[in-house]
Order: C-alpha cells, then sequence, then structure tokens
C-alpha cells in the first residue's frame, strides 16, 4: 500500500491560499485525463441546451415562478408544483453538474506537466460563460420567457460550447505555432462556412422565438415575425451550409489535402443531412416536440462539427526547445 502524506498545517494554508497550484503539486494527470476532462465539459455543455430545450418543450419554463429561489418561500420545487416544476428545478440542478465537468478540465489542465497557461484559460473561460448564463436563465424567467432573452440564452451556451469544442480539440495538441495544411483560398472558403453556420444558428433562433413552443402554457411573448417564413429563411440559410460544405470537400479532394480536414469535412456532411432531413419532418409535422428536441441536439453536432473542420486547417506540434547546434558546440569548444 502507498503511504498518504501526513497534512501539516503549511499545507492546509497553502491549500487555502491557491488550491489549484496545491492540487497541481500533488497530482499529474495523464495526457488522455486531461483530454477526457475537456470532452467531459463538452458533453455536458451540450447536455445542458438539450435539457434546456426540454424545459421549454414541456412548458415547464416558469415550472419555478421566481429565481434565483424557485418559489418566494421555497429554494427547490415542492410537490404541489407537479411536473412543470420538476423539470425546471431539475435542469438548474444540472448546471451544478456543467460546472463539475468544468471544473474537473480547469483541474486537470492546470495540473498538467509541463503546464499549459492556454488550457487553463480555455477552462476558466468556460466557467465565467457558464456563470454568465445562469444569470441570464435567472432573467429569462423573471422576465417572463421573453424570446429575446430565451435566443440570447441559447447562443450564450453556444459560445460555450465553442470554447468547450476548442479546449478539447487543444488538448490533443501542442504549443508550437500553427501551421497550415491548406491553402489560403481554402482557408476563405472555410470561413465563409463558419460565417454561414453562424447567421444558420441566429436565424434559427428567430424561428424558436416565434414558434408556437413559447415554453409555458401561460401567455407568452412571441417575436412579431411569421415563424413559418423565418423557418423557410432559415432552411436556405441551411442548403447553404450544404453547399459550402460538399464544395469544400470538393476542393480538399482537388487539392490532395491531409485526410483529417478530408473526413473532418465528410462528418459534417453526413450531420447536415440527417438534421436537414429532421428540420423538414418537423416543419411538415407542425413541430412536434421530439423532434424539435432532437434537432437541438443536431444544432449543437453542427456547430461542433464546424468548429472541427475550422481546427483540422492547422497542426500545432509539439513545441520542442532549441538544441546546441554544430557550429555552436565548435565554438564552445574553441572556448
Amino acid at each position: 500500500m502507498v503511504r498518504v502524506q501526513n497534512l501539516t498545517r503549511a499545507d492546509a494554508l497553502s491549500a487555502v491560499r491557491n488550491p489549484l497550484a496545491f492540487i497541481a503539486e500533488r497530482w499529474t494527470p495523464t495526457s488522455r485525463t486531461v483530454q477526457r476532462a475537456a470532452l467531459a465539459a463538452l458533453v455536458m455543455a451540450v447536455v445542458i441546451v438539450v435539457t434546456g430545450g426540454a424545459v421549454r418543450l414541456t412548458g415547464s419554463g416558469l415550472g419555478c415562478p421566481t429565481w434565483p429561489k424557485c418559489t418566494d418561500d421555497s429554494l427547490t420545487a415542492t410537490s404541489a408544483m407537479g411536473f412543470h416544476g420538476a423539470i425546471e428545478f431539475g435542469n438548474r440542478m444540472l448546471t451544478y453538474v456543467l460546472c463539475a465537468a468544468v471544473g474537473w478540465a480547469i483541474i486537470a489542465a492546470r495540473s498538467r506537466k509541463p503546464w499549459r497557461r492556454g488550457l487553463t484559460r480555455l477552462g476558466w473561460a468556460q466557467f465565467w460563460i457558464v456563470m454568465s448564463n445562469a444569470v441570464l436563465g435567472g432573467i429569462v424567467v423573471l422576465v417572463g420567457l421573453n424570446p429575446y432573452t430565451v435566443a440570447a440564452h441559447f447562443l450564450l451556451s453556444t459560445a460555450l460550447i465553442t470554447v468547450a469544442a476548442l479546449m478539447w480539440q487543444r488538448t490533443r495538441e501542442g504549443d508550437a505555432a500553427p501551421r497550415p495544411l491548406v491553402g489560403k483560398s481554402v482557408q476563405q472558403l472555410v470561413w465563409f462556412l463558419v460565417v454561414a453556420s453562424v447567421l444558420l444558428i441566429a436565424v434559427g433562433t428567430v424561428v424558436t422565438g416565434a414558434g408556437p413552443h413559447a415554453g409555458d402554457s401561460s401567455e407568452v411573448d412571441r417575436i412579431p415575425v411569421g415563424w413559418e417564413n423565418v423557418a423557410k429563411l432559415h432552411a436556405v440559410l441551411a442548403w447553404i451550409v450544404v453547399t459550402l460544405t460538399f464544395a469544400l470537400w470538393f476542393v480538399l479532394k482537388a487539392v490532395d489535402a491531409p485526410q483529417g480536414p478530408l473526413r473532418r469535412t465528410r462528418d459534417l456532411f453526413l450531420i447536415l443531412l440527417a438534421q436537414g432531413v429532421i428540420g423538414y419532418v418537423q416543419y411538415f409535422t407542425d413541430l412536434p416536440e421530439a423532434l424539435v428536441a432532437l434537432h437541438m441536439l443536431g444544432s449543437c453536432l453542427v456547430w461542433i462539427g464546424v468548429l472541427r473542420v475550422l481546427l483540422a486547417l492547422r497542426e500545432r506540434p509539439e513545441a520542442v526547445a532549441d538544441l546546441p547546434g554544430p557550429a555552436t558546440t565548435s565554438a564552445l569548444t574553441r572556448a
């Protein structure tokens, strides 16, 4: 058995002053552990979006009618609040699971040897986005599910997914300067794809804000536009994204690009096709809740796919310290 080192008073004070440094001095995670921690944070970022969608689709958005408490007299949901209160309060509790996943990612990144400051910063960026979105979620409840605040809540969740995906990617790379794997014209095409995808997601929030799923059974304000017209614009943008993705795959094949960008572009194309099928089916079947929830999951996967394509356009090997060359060695010998 391994003997556990006694905790001295100095150790306790050090842990209180800087707990992350204290843990880092005593624990060195493997590279795989850091990668898994980053992936767990990304998965939970997606889960919180899907469960948030479930709150809205079940009409439980005001299941807890106030914030930060569930009611004026209770911090938690009560039996009298029924199904909707349990759903809304359960989603609030998942925020703590998300915080735990992000916290694990921060601790693992900080404890990695050698320490990579950039990874730790990406973890802390996730933490502050989660905190900001928790406050915004409370504002959403306090203003009675105003559709503009609901849209902002989703977009901030998308920002969390963006940072989490970037951190996951960086755990599998080194810190050397990025080296492009494709030419500038291909990079520009990918940025067009990124911009089109951002517009697709933004217009999707307008479809949600104008559509029939207000998030609660009471009278809730909607964005004053015809949701069917916005849905058609959303579909046009989706076809633009699909076309750009197919064009990118064709160009990558033509220039004999590395397999990494090709595989990720293929994966994105398949996700887009599945998402398109779900989108059209839900449109022609009057937006059933199950398909809308599946479409929200697809939206997260599409965005992650786009980010993975963008990040596959370069490589970042491990930074290697410069070693003395032959000329330097001979100079030292003469000296």
